[in-house]
């Protein structure tokens, strides 16, 4: 962890103000962050509800909310008050990318709708993370993770083959939407640099969820009058599946005619190479993959790991979440780093996987606690001792 280091990533000197919470908007930022931003996270009274959510060794500070909240400062504001509106505003005309994940008619109650921050800074990238794109009857609903893989058709794709649809359980659609918030501002930021001009920007949950499931999905609905219906028939059909060695699970994916028959051959089962011969796809995978667990479940994972290897058949072990500090990979590139946090002791965390030669991304702060740099930020953006004390005993601030 570079704490002490000044800030030498791809957005350096960029300034990100965070009305974000929970997931898809901190993933966000922590990646802007990663990448080089300062991130002014503005939180109320009770702070980011994910503080409470997930495994904590104290209050307030989750295992949910150290993953997200790392390379960003926090200012504890509270802006139900005239004052902590007026402290906003006054910081507002020095950054370069204003983002929430509000909604927007609560936003705009608030009086920090795109027109009003727009005003203060005419250079602004605002970017607003919504439920439903706003141009559509569904603009108002609330929008939650389970919700829009529900309406996404992603439910439906999770519960194929079983008798009901069902969820991911990972938070997708928040991380998808997150990441495209990521790629949004940085094209914003982009044609910024071209134009000199700031830009409202919208990146809604349902639309990129939907886009992102149907980018194999949409088969016949692709074509007009088409009449086979949407879906990806190598996915739907099935068969690939994990198999079980004597030891454990793996991944054996054959992907060739080649690959198949090098594998029957070299495990002494010829017999099987007859699956090839099936015509039809949704017939021959089936067979093959029967035909691989029945091989395979003889003989331990780092046999098979080892044949696939000599065979240049892809190949993985099946890992648990537990076991990923320990993937033989993941250790060579040191994505578990561990840091020294000031309340939470040494911490383990994942590091930024993008790599850039010329301005890598860094760790350089761990999350922050509730407040934990309203002086410092206050004092940067011009306030006085005198009046951060009077925002304190008025309990603007909050910590």
């Amino acid at each position: 962890m570079n704490s002490d280091v000044a800030s030498a990533g791809p957005l350096a000197g960029i300034k990100v103000l965070d009305l974000t919470a929970v997931v898809l908007g901190p993933l966000a930022t922590v990646t802007l962050g990663d990448y080089g931003a300062d991130v002014i996270k503005v939180e109320g009274p009770d702070g980011d509800m994910m503080r409470k959510n997930g495994i904590s060794l104290h209050p307030g500070m989750s295992s949910i909310f150290l993953a997200l909240n790392r390379n960003k400062r926090s200012l504890g504001l509270d802006l139900q008050t005239e004052q902590g509106k007026t402290v906003l505003n006054r910081i507002i005309p020095h950054i370069d990318v204003f983002v929430h994940n509000m909604r927007v008619d609560a936003i705009e109650r608030l009086g920090f709708g795109y027109t009003a921050v727009a005003a203060r800074n005419p250079n602004v990238v605002y970017c607003v993370a919504t439920g439903f794109d706003q141009d559509g009857p569904d603009k108002a609903r609330p929008a939650f993770d389970d919700i829009i893989q529900a309406a996404s058709g992603l439910a439906t794709l999770a519960g194929h083959g079983r008798s009901s649809p069902d969820y991911v359980p990972t938070l997708i659609a928040d991380k998808t939407a997150g990441m495209a918030v990521v790629n949004a501002v940085l094209a914003a930021l982009f044609h910024r640099e071209r134009t000199g001009c700031g830009q409202y920007v919208e990146v809604p949950m349902f639309e990129t969820l939907a886009g992102f499931v149907l980018a194999e999905h949409l088969g016949g609905i692709t074509f007009e009058g088409n009449s086979n219906p949407a879906g990806y028939a190598r996915l739907l059909g099935g068969g690939r599946r994990p198999v079980k060695a004597s030891d454990g699970y793996l991944s054996i994916l054959p992907y060739s005619p080649k690959h198949w028959k090098s594998f029957f051959d070299a495990t002494g089962h010829p017999e099987f190479l007859s699956c090839l011969e099936i015509q039809e796809e949704t017939k021959r995978v089936p067979a093959l993959y029967s035909s691989l667990a029945e091989i395979v479940q003889n003989e331990p994972t780092d046999y098979w790991m080892a044949l696939c290897d000599r065979l240049d058949i892809p190949s993985t072990k099946i890992y648990s979440l537990d076991d990923l500090p320990s993937h033989p990979q993941l250790q060579a590139v040191g994505f578990f780093p561990a840091m020294d946090h000031p309340t939470e002791g040494r911490i383990r965390y994942t590091r930024p996987a993008v790599k850039f030669q010329q301005s890598p991304a860094a760790v350089r702060l761990p999350a922050p606690k509730l407040g934990q740099h309203n002086a410092e930020l206050l004092g940067e953006y011009g306030f006085s001792p005198d009046e951060i004390g009077d925002l304190q005993k008025a309990k603007v601030l909050v910590a």
